[in-house]
């Protein structure tokens, strides 16, 4: 089972700069990927194309492009490019997006999210794989009148969804290569999201689908400040029906009850609990929560997993 980290550094002075030496830090600690978040800051494709070509040792990916206020050849430009760069290691991740950040972000009406995301995967995938695509949907086209490959990025791109809910696994389960679920735990992976993925894919005579699973987890000793300081900052997703409803089918309450906090080896039981439920990668978020020192020890456990 690969384990990677993801790596946030949007308070640095420079965040590329930063982001590139955090990524050599966890490839020697024997991490096998590091994660870009994309909200409306920094171009989460580039950089992750920046730090997969300046670190070698590491998978790259994003983790995930809204489907809205965004275009398919746009994406498989950004998408191919960072292929190139990182010469096969970068995976693409999309997502639904909210209706929160959709509307008063963009100013764009958030209907039919899940006929969007299929156009926009069954367009993408075309220009990924072949860099063209004759698409005519009912709310996207995509049908270039020139070539849209880059070359060096000929093999495609691994398209993953941050998908939970049962529309959104059937749809990535038939058009995606797997899925990004967050702050679903063992329970909800293994009762709900793995079956019903799985299920999607064989139906659509499609290969068993990679499932990453993002994780926020921290290996320290002040377990209860950690605690607090988690349920602080991973409020926000309560308030969103998909995070929800994943975190309750996960058997919490909070959004912190699905954290992995504690020494290495409740840490290293829990990793292994994701895995045993299904999911082929184990990424942990959140792993700055608690400090530096903490930080560094999370990174040379999960280094350990990983190897």
């Amino acid at each position: 089972m690969t384990v990677g980290v993801a790596l946030n550094a949007s308070d640095a002075e420079n965040q590329v700069d930063a982001s590139v030496s955090l990524a050599r830090e966890a490839a020697e600690a024997g991490l096998r990927s590091a994660w870009f978040g994309q909200t409306f800051g920094a171009d989460s494709p580039q950089l992750a194309a920046i730090v997969g070509r300046e670190e070698p040792r590491l998978h790259v990916g994003t983790s995930a492009v809204p489907v809205f206020g965004r275009h398919p050849l746009l994406v498989s430009s950004q998408a191919q490019t960072a292929q190139a760069a990182t010469h096969g290691r970068y995976h693409l991740g999309l997502a639904l997006g909210t209706k929160l950040i959709t509307e008063s972000g963009f100013g764009l009406p958030f209907e039919r999210p899940i006929a969007r995301l299929r156009e926009f995967l069954t367009a993408l995938r075309q220009l990924t794989r072949t860099g063209t695509a004759d698409f005519h949907g009912e709310l996207l086209t995509a049908a270039p009148p020139i070539s849209a490959r880059v070359p060096g990025a000929e093999n495609g791109v691994p398209l993953l969804v941050a998908a939970m809910g049962p529309q959104a696994l059937r749809a990535s389960g038939e058009l995606a290569d797997g899925i990004l679920p967050y702050l679903a735990g063992p329970r909800a992976l293994e009762e709900h999201i793995v079956p019903a993925l799985t299920a999607a894919a064989a139906a659509a005579g499609r290969p068993s689908p990679r499932i990453v699973a993002l994780v926020p987890g921290v290996v320290t000793d002040d377990v209860e400040a950690v605690r607090a300081k988690a349920t602080e900052q991973l409020a926000f997703y309560e308030q969103i029906p998909s995070y929800a409803r994943v975190v309750e089918l996960s058997g919490g309450r909070r959004a912190s009850d699905v954290a992995v906090i504690g020494d290495e080896r409740t840490v290293a039981a829990e990793v292994r609990r994701y895995r045993d439920a299904g999911a082929t990668e184990v990424v942990f978020t959140s792993t700055d929560i608690a400090g530096e020192a903490d930080r560094r020890r999370t990174w040379a456990l999960l280094g350990e997993l990983a190897g």
